[in-house]
């Protein structure tokens, strides 16, 4: 099992796919970073050589932020918001939708399970 960016990636699925497996790498990078090693794209990680192993995670290390210092960052994007007290920290702050999303219905995912309220029968 090959390990990079401190995650360990499948072994029996595409290069492509399993470099999704890293936190901050889609579809979309994990084609140009085995586009610009020239690995074949119906190539497997378990056929990978050590030398092209060793050739993705210098690539991914040097070139793309990702896992705890991806995550680092955007929490502390999310932070400055807080701090700044705008709109989007505010909303952060209270746990609502942020992207102007409705909230009279819907809107459960991020405001948790419906509470009653007593008295309200009409």
């Amino acid at each position: 099992m090959a390990r990079i960016a401190g995650v360990n990636i499948p072994t029996n699925k595409r290069v492509e796919i399993s470099l999704t497996y890293i936190h901050g790498i889609g579809r979309t990078k994990a084609r140009q970073i085995t586009h610009q090693l020239g690995i074949p794209p119906e190539r497997r990680v378990q056929d990978l050589t050590d030398a092209e192993i060793l050739a993705i995670r210098e690539t991914i290390d040097r070139d793309h932020l990702v896992e705890g210092d991806l995550r680092r960052e955007v929490a502390m994007n999310i932070k400055r918001l807080m701090d700044l007290a705008c709109y989007r920290g505010l909303r952060h702050r209270k746990g609502l939708p942020v992207r102007g999303q409705r909230t009279h219905t819907n809107a459960r995912t991020r405001k948790g399970k419906a509470k009653p309220i007593a008295g309200k029968k009409k």
